[in-house]
């Protein structure tokens, strides 16, 4: 008896930081079988999604890892716009920061965030967070599959 075949999903990571884009394409690139598409700045983020110039053709990503320090348009203004649109309020967002203040914590939950997770400082612990980020989004929860076109 064959398994299926696993559905490749689309990631958006939403990140200024270049270290933290290089780990992140380590870890896909290595361990995980999906998409991952970057964007280093917020404004750039909602362009993305809303799939307007120069993203006009790019895929409705299924999740959203979102930094909160951003350049232009910083993570709670995407955050809360994203939930604000019904085209987009759908989309599973993981806040993945170096934040550990408690009302980072708590406003972005506010917001509607779908998990907050801070980032490992070493890079054995961030492969391994982003991993388990994947596996729980990817593996064990369903995500909505009625996507926008």
């Amino acid at each position: 008896m064959t398994q299926p075949e696993a559905r490749i999903v689309n990631v958006l990571l939403v990140e200024d930081d270049p270290g933290d884009v290089l780990m992140t394409r380590e870890a896909f690139d290595e361990y995980l079988h999906n998409r991952l598409d970057v964007v280093t700045d917020g404004a750039a983020a909602l362009c993305y999604l809303r799939r307007e110039p120069p993203y006009a053709d790019a895929p409705r990503p299924d999740l959203v890892l979102l930094d909160l320090n951003l350049p232009r348009k910083d993570g709670r203004e995407v955050l809360q716009e994203v939930k604000d649109d019904p085209d987009l309020r759908h989309i599973p967002v993981v806040v993945l920061t170096t934040s550990q203040a408690d009302e980072d914590v708590l406003r972005s939950y506010q917001l509607h965030a779908n998990a907050y997770v801070t980032k490992p400082v070493d890079f054995e612990s961030f492969i391994e967070a982003v991993k388990q980020i994947d596996h729980f989004f990817v593996s064990v929860v369903q995500l909505p599959t009625g996507r926008t076109a």
